[in-house]
């Protein structure tokens, strides 16, 4: 079976009309098979005009085919050709193509001539073309002297070329003497004749090697014209002119162009400025497609001209000065072309035909037949054949009507030569398709099955699917008359067995092919257009699905060329990776999947960018005194637009090496005008920015040194202070050097008293920024004033600026001073001010000196430690914090300037009253017995006033960590030691110890002790535990849990529920058991046995009676319960402040179902 593949080419419409003959896509008569007997047929000849190469043999093509094969003879300029007589020609066996030897002897120009080949058998005769055999030729230059030309700047100048007439004509082109081409422009180009025309000369045009050239491609010789001389003599002023043509001549001129051929129009002007051409259609439009522009405008060319392009074409020069015109008539002749031209005939005895031999052109041509080469007036007659001018018209023929006919169209710019021969056969059908052959189809595109056949009379074609008894029917299918049966839209269903049969009235020929569908080939994931930064990596993504059957192959094209050589690049299955991505790998990247059948593709753009190209070719320009133009040439911009340049400037004079910016501009400007300060020697460069970031500098600009001028600007900073009360120090801030404006700079520093008529004192100053005035009053203000000034001259008068001589210390003290005592820790203090004369300064405050003399409670002497409080500006009273309660304090104030303290008031004396005490420095409990508990403790270390008592609360804790009855004692303040008795045997008690003084109580101490264990209680609980009902009983508690524990498991594992919640509630762990929020209580005291304090967070109420709450992260968890508030002094003596809470539980009240442990426990 042969497989044939439906070419990959457009779908054709699929709304066609029923089964049509398209003629325009088929061959119109059949192709005879070569076993057949048949009439000759040209099948290769040489061209018309067959220009040879003398230095080669000469060959002359003429090929045929026929059956029997042909014989072959020549005629040469009209008469037989008798190669036998030529030593020098042979033809070639089997053809009649003629091969002339003139490289071992003989002359080209001997064969020159027109030469026609015949093919003849028995059947007719065919003749090629007449060929027209011409050498080629490439003289030489005819020698001439030629006079150096000397002009003037402006003047218009054309340089002869004249070139020899070769053939083919030559290519001319100018060069110098280094063989490089010379270079045109608008005012400077070569004509279509090849001289050289200058609009107006240079003085760069002086050279003495204008060369022209002239290259013969078909003997690859180039031939050289002698050296022209121009010397172009610079005139101090030259006239500009308007345009005049210097080709074409007049205001009028004709062309005359073949059909087919290029067009070419020229216009050439020279004027002063140089002139632009310009190019319109009197009549009409250029043709957009087919009009092209050559030489900067100058030559207008329109390409496969027709006679619609005929008519008047204008061109136009124009200059500052005027504008020309020139008419250009062009008239399109055609060499004749065909209509129709004759095509083989295949008829059947007793059928009729028609060969029809159709041709036009302009004038129009002639039709003349020829039979066997011979004219049809004088050929041998033949009685089924008529002739109706472009027509022949056969009738019933015969065998012997078989011949070849000529068809000549001819007019005075060619002619045209077909060759169509009428073979008379009776013949069966044939099918020249190879059988079962199996065409591949992409679904939803064009199926063609191919049926070549044969035969005489014309068979009739028809076309069956999968042996089915009827014919295709004509609304889906479309048969050719070539026998193609075309499916338009082919579809899965449409595979299958197609049959085409041939029949005429000989016989009948069948073939079989095969059609198969397949699945088109599709890009699921197409690569994405990307914008990469230089130097970076980016990947396209093409992802191909296709038939199963067919193996596509995926390929990337970059600029629909072959990926570069680069190990760059990289194609892993569906990527494409370009790494280290530079500048030349921008552009069109395409994936194309072929297979067999199909191919598609998907392309995307890589756009490369990066941070600009540093700008190049700085230039100054309008170089003033304050200002200069630079103009700078952009650097590449990387893909990225430029959004705006950055100019820095150097100062080589005063800070060379250091560059500052000067000015922006926007990225669409390439020049700015800058403003410069004297005395400068600048330097500029400029960099560009794009989004991607900042360019590289450019090279520095040439220096530019500006004139010396007085400086613009005084110096800032002007300040007077003193530093001694008997001078005036004056500051500032220099220029810098950029500044100064030139040489010699210098102050000027004047100064006189605010408050008088003094004149202004001055002095001239260089290379410092201070200068002190002495012999001052104390504190007077002064005006001050510096100038700068140069060696040009001074700076604008500066404003004055107040500043004053030195400060002395103040002479009075702050006066009726007095305290108010606000509370134990606050007192508020009151002064009156001092007057403004004796602070002899600027006043920066008062300041408050205290200590603390002695306590009310002790006299002994100690260091005496001062505090020292500033209130700023002239505040009159102020607040003393932090004082200890219950104190003898002494103060004064002092008033305060930048040159120190005055002299202190007279000391005032206060005291402060009582505050609550902090808590006793120690509480400790000794000597544990079975009923009783010894305390000791250490009075607060700040008592804060005269201690009045002190109080002690307690109360029991059990087995269940829950508080018993709070107990409340109270002491008198002169005891340190007590002793508690009648308290219950081995139990854990919990205390609570503060002081109290007049104005309250302070802050409690916490402790926790044991009373001792009674030896015979503790053997009866040894003797109990190692009973045997004691033993019994554990064990049967043991085994109701172990019963339990099983019942639950199995529960679980039907999927039971069990109340875990409830035995939690029942059983939780002591010590995380929440607080009740239903009563307050807290949850059970832990650490029973290790004898740790309580956790952290128990409150206390305002009662000192100790509650049961819940825990959280306060200090202690039983501690005192006063609300937290703070003392006189600031002290924060509530530190165990609490919620609201129940009193406290009489005995044992948990909520909690004992543990068998605490039964126990409960039961000894």
């Amino acid at each position: 079976m042969q497989l044939k593949i439906m070419p990959k080419k457009k779908r054709l419409s699929a709304g066609r009309a029923p089964l049509m003959l398209f003629l325009c896509q088929m061959i119109s008569a059949l192709e005879v098979p070569l076993d057949l007997v048949q009439p000759p047929t040209i099948t290769q000849q040489s061209p018309k005009d067959y220009i040879i190469d003398p230095r080669e043999n000469i060959v002359i093509q003429c090929e045929a085919k026929g059956k029997p094969p042909p014989s072959f003879s020549w005629t040469r300029n009209g008469t037989h050709f008798d190669i036998d007589k030529d030593p020098l020609v042979t033809m070639k066996p089997g053809s009649g193509t003629l091969t002339i030897n003139i490289m071992s002897e003989g002359k080209a120009e001997t064969y020159e001539g027109v030469y026609q080949c015949t093919a003849r058998n028995e059947r007719g005769a065919a003749i090629s073309n007449n060929i027209v055999i011409r050498p080629s030729r490439s003289p030489l230059w005819t020698k001439e002297k030629l006079e150096p030309i000397t002009l003037r700047n402006g003047q218009s100048l054309v340089l002869p070329c004249r070139p020899p007439i070769g053939l083919p004509p030559p290519i001319i082109f100018w060069m110098d003497n280094s063989f490089q081409r010379l270079p045109q422009s608008e005012r400077v180009s070569q004509g279509l004749n090849g001289d050289l025309y200058f609009s107006n000369v240079l003085p760069e045009d002086t050279r003495e090697d204008y060369i022209c050239y002239a290259r013969f491609n078909h003997t690859q010789t180039i031939q050289q014209k002698q050296p022209i001389s121009v010397k172009v003599i610079s005139a101090k002023s030259h006239r500009q002119r308007p345009p005049t043509f210097l080709t074409p001549d007049g205001n009028t001129s004709r062309k005359e162009e073949l059909r087919g051929n290029v067009l070419s129009l020229e216009c050439i002007a020279e004027g002063l400025p140089t002139p632009i051409i310009y190019w319109i259609k009197e009549d009409g439009t250029l043709p957009i497609n087919r009009t092209f522009y050559r030489n900067f405008k100058k030559t207008l060319q329109i390409v496969q001209v027709t006679e619609a392009d005929s008519g008047n074409y204008q061109c136009i020069a124009k200059n500052s000065l005027g504008t020309i015109h020139h008419t250009i008539s062009v008239t399109v002749k055609a060499a004749p072309y065909w209509i129709i031209a004759p095509q083989n005939l295949v008829l059947s005895p007793e059928e009729d035909g028609t060969l029809i031999c159709r041709a036009n052109g302009n004038p129009k041509p002639r039709i003349s037949w020829l039979s066997n080469g011979v004219p049809i007036e004088i050929a041998p007659d033949d009685p089924s054949r008529k002739i109706d001018g472009d027509t022949i018209i056969f009738s019933k023929v015969q065998e012997r009507s078989s011949a070849v006919y000529q068809c000549n169209a001819s007019n005075e710019y060619g002619y045209l030569l077909a060759n169509a021969f009428v073979n008379v056969l009776a013949e069966p059908p044939r099918i020249l398709t190879s059988a079962n052959t199996l065409y591949q189809v992409i679904a939803n595109r064009p199926a063609l099955l191919d049926c070549a056949f044969f035969g005489s009379p014309l068979p009739a074609i028809e076309w069956f699917k999968d042996a089915k008894g009827s014919a295709l029917r004509e609304d889906i299918y479309v048969l050719h008359e070539n026998g193609t049966l075309e499916i338009p839209v082919a579809q899965k269903d449409s595979t299958g067995t197609y049959t085409c049969v041939a029949r005429n009235k000989l016989g009948m020929a069948k073939n079989d092919v095969h059609l198969e569908i397949k699945d088109p080939t599709r890009i699921i994931k197409q690569p994405e257009y990307a914008v990469v930064q230089r130097g970076s990596t980016v990947s396209f993504e093409c992802k191909v699905k296709h038939d199963h059957t067919l193996i596509p192959t995926v390929m990337w094209l970059k600029d629909h060329g072959e990926l570069p050589n680069d190990g760059r690049f990289t194609v892993d299955k569906d990527y494409l990776v370009v790494a280290d991505v530079n500048d030349d790998d921008g552009g069109t990247y395409t994936c194309v999947a072929n297979t067999t059948l199909d191919n598609v593709s998907a392309s995307a753009v890589l756009s490369v960018v990066d941070v600009p190209n540093p700008p190049f070719d700085l230039e100054l320009t309008d170089q003033l005194d304050r200002s200069v133009q630079l103009s700078w040439t952009p650097g590449d911009d990387n893909n990225s637009p430029i959004t705006k340049f950055i100019i820095e400037y150097e100062d080589a004079m005063h800070e060379p090496g250091l560059w500052h910016h000067q000015a922006e501009v926007p990225g669409t400007q390439t020049t700015a005008q800058l403003k410069l300060s004297p005395y400068v020697n600048y330097s500029f460069r400029v960099m560009a920015e794009n989004n991607l970031g900042r360019s590289l500098p450019s090279e520095a600009s040439e220096q530019y040194l500006t004139k010396a001028a007085e400086p613009d600007k005084n110096p800032t900073a002007v300040e007077g202070l003193g530093s001694e009360p008997d001078n005036l120090v004056i500051t500032w801030k220099p220029l810098n050097g950029f500044e100064s404006n030139g040489p010699g700079l210098q102050y000027k520093v004047s100064w006189r008293q605010k408050d008088g008529d003094d004149e202004w004192t001055s002095v001239v100053v260089a290379n410092v920024s201070k200068y002190i005035v002495s012999g001052t009053p104390t504190f007077v203000p002064y005006l001050i004033k510096v100038q700068a000034l140069n060696d040009a001259g001074f700076a604008p008068e500066p404003a004055a600026v107040m500043g004053h001589s030195g400060e002395d210390l103040p002479m009075v003290a702050p006066g009726n001073v007095h305290v108010n005592v606000v509370n134990s820790t606050l007192a508020e203090v009151h002064w009156d001010p001092v007057p403004l004369k004796s602070i002899r300064g600027h006043l920066q405050g008062y300041r408050i000196y205290y200590w603390k003399t002695q306590s009310s409670l002790t006299r002994n002497r100690r260091h005496i430690e001062k505090k020292i409080l500033t209130f700023q500006g002239s505040k009159t009273h102020g607040m003393l914090p932090g004082l200890e309660p219950f104190s003898h304090y002494t103060l004064n104030v002092r008033v305060v300037n930048g040159k120190g303290e005055g002299p202190a008031s007279p000391d005032k004396v206060f005291n402060t009253p009582e505050g609550v005490p902090s808590a006793p420095s120690s509480l400790k409990i000794v000597n544990p017995t079975l009923d009783s508990l010894t305390l000791e403790w250490e009075p607060p270390s700040h008592p804060n006033g005269i201690l009045t008592e002190y109080t002690l609360k307690y109360q029991p804790i059990n087995s269940t960590h829950e508080l018993g009855p709070l107990v409340d004692l109270k002491i008198p303040a002169n005891k340190t030691r007590w002793i508690l008795k009648n308290l219950n045997i081995s139990t854990r008690y919990k205390f609570y110890f503060y002081a109290q003084t007049a104005a309250g109580s302070g802050s409690q101490i916490t402790e926790e002790a044991i009373t001792t264990v009674d030896e015979a209680m503790a053997s009866r609980q040894v003797d109990i535990a190692t009973q045997g009902w004691f033993i019994g009983l554990m064990c049967a508690v043991a085994l109701l849990i172990l019963i339990l524990l099983i019942v639950c498991f199995i529960r679980r594992n039907k999927g039971g529920k069990y109340p875990v919640k409830e035995k939690e509630d029942a059983h939780a762990d002591p010590e995380i058991q929440p607080m009740k929020e239903d009563d307050g209580t807290f949850g059970e005291y832990s650490d029973a046995e290790d004898h740790k304090p309580l956790k952290k967070g128990s409150r206390t109420p305002s009662d000192r009676t100790v509650k049961k709450e819940d825990s959280d992260d306060s200090l202690v968890d039983y501690g005192e319960g006063v609300n937290g508030q703070f003392n006189e002094d600031g002290s924060f003596i509530g530190q165990y402040s609490g919620k609201k809470e129940k009193e406290p539980a009489e005995g044992n009240e948990s909520s909690e179902a004992p543990s068998p442990v605490n039964a126990m426990n409960s039961f000894v």
